[in-house]
């Protein structure tokens, strides 16, 4: 055997190598593409069902949101593997976009329960003090008519004694967009974090 073709038995045998690393790596790949995939189709089709079907919206919230399911964690995993945050937006109705661009303003604050009692003007409209999502709309005890907006930084914030609600459960809402307007002239704000109560002076500065 000579030496060129030495050289190329060399050759061969080092693609031989080659290849199978190579077919691994795409095949892992392409599983893993697959799976992120799969993930949003199933988020988005989760969304789209609970915005549809009632009796599977209060299984849901049963079983997943009282258990601490937390929309930002996946927000953030999504965010992670795209560089952007999950489209909501794109998803949930018009009516849902009702921006005003006002920023939360009050005369007065006393500590309340978890929370703070802000003094309001008379049929006060509630602005969003930043964007998320309506986990929550109902009547909490102590607190009256409530709406929790979990934010994408992980905050669930309860607006309460509301008297009207502009918004529907599970609406992606915008910082400064309409939630809604307060009974008489006070509004009640919650401040949480994976179960625990935040310090409200510290989120209104």
């Amino acid at each position: 055997m000579t030496l060129e073709e030495i050289k190329e038995e060399i050759k061969v045998r080092r693609k031989k190598r080659k290849h199978p690393k190579e077919g691994k790596q795409k095949k892992f790949l392409l599983k893993y593409i697959s799976k992120v995939f799969i993930t949003i189709i199933l988020t988005l089709g989760l969304l789209i069902l609970l915005k549809q079907n009632k009796n599977f919206e209060t299984f849901f919230y049963e079983k997943v949101y009282d258990t601490h399911f937390n929309f930002s964690k996946l927000n953030q995993t999504y965010q992670k593997y795209f560089g952007s945050s999950i489209p909501f937006s794109g998803i949930v109705s018009n009516e849902a976009k009702t921006v005003f661009q006002e920023r939360l303003t009050y005369k007065d604050q006393e500590k309340y329960e978890d929370g703070v009692k802000l003094t309001v003007d008379k049929e006060y409209l509630v602005p969003v003090i930043d964007s998320g999502m309506v986990v929550f709309i109902g009547e909490k005890e102590k607190y009256g008519k409530t709406v929790i907006v979990q934010q994408i930084n992980g905050v669930d914030v309860w607006y309460s004694s509301l008297e009207n609600v502009s918004v529907k459960l599970y609406d992606y809402v915008e910082k400064g967009s309409l939630l809604g307007d307060v009974a008489e002239n006070t509004l009640i704000l919650v401040f949480k974090k994976d179960g625990k109560v935040l310090d409200y002076e510290k989120q209104l500065s």
